[in-house]
């Protein structure tokens, strides 16, 4: 595992070598983050890419998180991995809700569906990508899943009925009571019979 102080060297150079691109660098549990202005993600990605001293040539994923306090509410996050110096790098994007992100594919052409989802989950728009669209959702789906305010059992789920022979949309119900969890030990804290305890009584 590559040291801290390896990771602070290199976060300094990016920061030093893409002035006012790179804002921001740090590195937690033994990785680097940094955080790079929205409009120049194409160019910073480029130079993670090429630098000879970075070679990142792998795009892991693109995800994102949201933070609905934030003016900017959301970042997106790209997980890069660069075989020759086997190391890993994390590049930020902060965006506000109706801010488009320019898109990577022409950097990482891997970046296609990984965008794909992050607008199919959080509704973040990326300009210039060729095929904008939903991913893990149905064309029909209301709203993006991983946002912080969306219902947590959903609007609605569809199942193909076979006596209609068509798909119908229906309201989504819970088989079980939503997150209510016993996370008590089944060999301590029992403080009631289950069914079928009562026999065990009646030998002794």
């Amino acid at each position: 595992m590559e040291n801290d102080e390896s990771l602070r060297g290199l976060g300094a150079r990016l920061v030093e070598a893409l002035p006012g691109q790179v804002t921001a660098f740090r590195v937690a549990h033994h990785e680097l983050m940094i955080d790079v202005s929205a409009a120049d993600i194409v160019d910073v990605m480029t130079f993670l890419r090429d630098d000879a001293g970075c070679l990142f040539r792998e795009l892991i994923d693109v995800t994102a998180v949201d933070y609905p306090e934030r003016p900017q509410r959301f970042e997106v996050v790209y997980n890069l991995l660069s075989l020759r110096h086997n190391r890993r790098i994390r590049a930020k994007v902060a965006c506000a809700e109706d801010a488009p992100v320019p898109s990577v594919v022409e950097v990482f052409p891997v970046a296609n569906w990984f965008e794909r989802e992050v607008w199919d989950m959080y509704g973040i728009m990326f300009s210039g990508h060729p095929d904008l669209r939903r991913i893990l959702t149905d064309y029909g789906f209301e709203g993006h899943p991983l946002r912080k305010d969306f219902p947590l059992t959903g609007f609605v789920e569809l199942r193909y009925d076979e006596a209609e022979k068509r798909v119908v949309y229906e309201p989504v119900t819970l088989t079980q009571e939503f997150r209510t969890f016993d996370f008590l030990s089944p060999w301590e804290g029992m403080t009631r019979v289950l069914p079928g305890d009562e026999k065990a009584g009646k030998g002794e």
